[in-house]
């Protein structure tokens, strides 16, 4: 099938977003950005600063955490995205990957990876075991771990099932909310290698990560939250230049900049 041309392959739209929780407490205010087909887009910024409101905005997961869209709008493509359910924004092809893993520790890894093609509708067995190969392909861990209980896993275990169990749903566009936290280094870099070769593949990921150098490294674009509105956005390699985004990020201080 020939590639479809650059202007009618889905991209995600955030267009003046506003996002309150409760009657009064506003987290986001008049938020844009664009995620083009195929790129990896971050969100930086401190605890608070509203890059979690915005992945669950866009994933439908908003109304769970007593928050709400008040202004603005969101689509994939040209699908609808705010007001929606997580179920349609899983079957537009957008799916999120929560903070924290939240893997079902009771389950097997295999029942994980299976839970993620829930709320699709029927899909044949082969659609389902190259979903299983991909998975396995990118996490041989798991593939050796099938049938252990997901509880049992190690942190970064637990990781690798939680992005393994979203692209169950073969996602065009993934929503990682902090993939590396809490993990060892070297678990850390393996996770931004996955990350690169889900994109390789054709997976458009927006990116909220506290490893500041890491997320800029992967990403095409970055943008900075602060207090739930947007204060710096550019092509990362260009962000990661700024003397902002250096001393705020990534610990850099005057004296290192001198020296550089």
């Amino acid at each position: 099938m020939p590639e479809a041309p650059p202007d009618e392959l889905p991209a995600l739209h955030v267009e003046n977003v506003d996002v309150t929780y409760g009657r009064a407490v506003s987290a986001l205010r008049s938020v844009s950005l664009t995620v083009p087909h195929g790129a990896v887009v971050t969100l930086l910024g401190a605890n608070g600063a509203g890059k979690t409101t915005l992945l669950r905005a866009v994933s439908g997961t908003l109304r769970l955490h007593r928050g709400a869209i008040t202004a603005g709008r969101i689509r994939y493509g040209q699908v609808v995205l705010d007001g929606k359910d997580p179920v349609a924004a899983v079957r537009a092809g957008v799916v999120q990957v929560p903070e924290g893993r939240r893997v079902f520790a009771g389950l097997s890894v295999d029942e994980n990876l299976r839970s993620g093609g829930l709320g699709l509708g029927r899909r044949g067995r082969r659609q389902v075991q190259e979903a299983r190969d991909r998975v396995f392909a990118l996490f041989p861990r798991l593939a050796e771990r099938t049938h252990q209980a997901a509880g049992l896993l190690s942190g970064g275990e637990q990781q690798m099932l939680a992005i393994g169990r979203a692209l169950m749903a073969a996602p065009r566009l993934l929503l990682l909310d902090e993939p590396s936290l809490g993990l060892a280094p070297q678990m850390v870099h393996r996770i931004a290698e996955v990350i690169r070769e889900i994109n390789a593949q054709g997976t458009a990921v927006l990116l909220v990560e506290q490893n500041a150098g890491m997320a800029l490294s992967l990403a095409d674009h970055a943008h900075v939250l602060e207090v739930g509105e947007t204060r710096l956005s550019g092509p990362a390699g260009e962000l990661a230049r700024t003397d902002a985004v250096r001393r705020l990020y990534l610990g850099e201080s005057a004296e290192d900049r001198g020296a550089a």
